[in-house]
């Protein structure tokens, strides 16, 4: 192999790992810790190996899918915004045929895992991939793409319970609820960070629906999440390890509302990976008390 091409190929790799958001796992974990309450709840206890390795590997192959198609989606308008005008399908390192093909291939091993579940999931699971296919459009066509984006982050949710009882209870529906209601939450913070480049090129979001009145917006969709999640756990009767995780979410719910009070665009941003722990803690409060 010639220099030009390992150039070449190392600007492939680059680009993969840029379109598919290696580089930056914090979707991951947004996408994991819910799935894992839903996990560890629909398993009353710690789920299967062959369980926690399908939601898992499914997690990441579908999150890495929903970044490519979005990129996709956005290839012509992501070189005007300050935050992605660097992506690999506007400096050139991927092509739209590659960046399709890597789309395809994540998407066809994640149904792969998928076809491993029971056919109830499995149908399911054709939900899942709609949902992160249509979400990057929704920007052209909705000023609630958020919502979108929520269905998709908690569909496998959906997809726990569906595995474990064979259909889709109560507590299933709260958490996908709770669920989407903080994407909605942590992705308007995020959409701040572009809003004003957003508002040029005309792109929606919730944080240009929501104007003046976003941070109590989502201050009133943080106090929504925290009722849904006390809900489920007077449902499955848990004690004061999970009530604490619930008062240490609300610790940081207020902490993300003092980052996004000015609405900085670098402490809105801080604010929305901060996310990252609210779904963490939630998760050891459900862990301890189903051990």
């Amino acid at each position: 192999m010639n220099i030009s091409n390992a150039q070449m190929l190392a600007q492939k790799w680059q680009g993969f790992k840029q379109i598919t958001r290696m580089d930056k796992p914090i979707g991951t974990y947004l996408l994991l810790w819910p799935t894992y309450w839903a996990l560890w709840l629909a398993s009353d206890g710690i789920p299967s190996f062959h369980l926690l390795f399908v939601f898992s590997l499914g997690v990441f192959l579908m999150r890495s899918a929903g970044c490519v198609i979005n990129d996709f989606a956005d290839r012509k308008v992501d070189g005007m915004v300050e935050r992605t005008k660097n992506r690999p399908l506007v400096s050139g390192l991927l092509t739209t045929h590659e960046a399709l093909f890597i789309f395809a291939i994540l998407v066809a091993a994640a149904f792969g895992l998928a076809a491993s579940l029971h056919w109830y999931t499995i149908k399911l699971s054709v939900v899942a991939l709609f949902l992160a296919m249509s979400y990057p459009f929704m920007k052209r066509y909705t000023q609630l793409p958020q919502v979108v984006l929520g269905a998709a982050f908690s569909w496998g949710m959906i997809m726990a319970f569906a595995e474990a009882y064979g259909r889709v209870p109560l507590m299933a529906w709260l958490l996908f609820t709770a669920n989407v209601l903080w994407t909605v939450a942590y992705d308007t913070m995020y959409a701040m960070v572009d809003r004003d480049d957003d508002v040029k090129i005309g792109v929606k979001s919730t944080a240009i629906l929501f104007g003046k009145h976003d941070k109590r917006i989502i201050g009133l969709l943080q106090l929504l999440v925290l009722a849904l999640l006390f809900t489920v756990g007077e449902l499955a009767a848990f004690g004061w390890p999970y009530h604490l995780s619930l008062v240490i979410v609300a610790g940081l719910f207020s902490y993300q509302q003092m980052l996004i009070v000015n609405r900085d665009r670098d402490l809105c941003f801080k604010a929305f990976l901060n996310n990252h722990w609210v779904g963490l803690v939630v998760f050891i409060g459900i862990f301890i008390e189903l051990l």
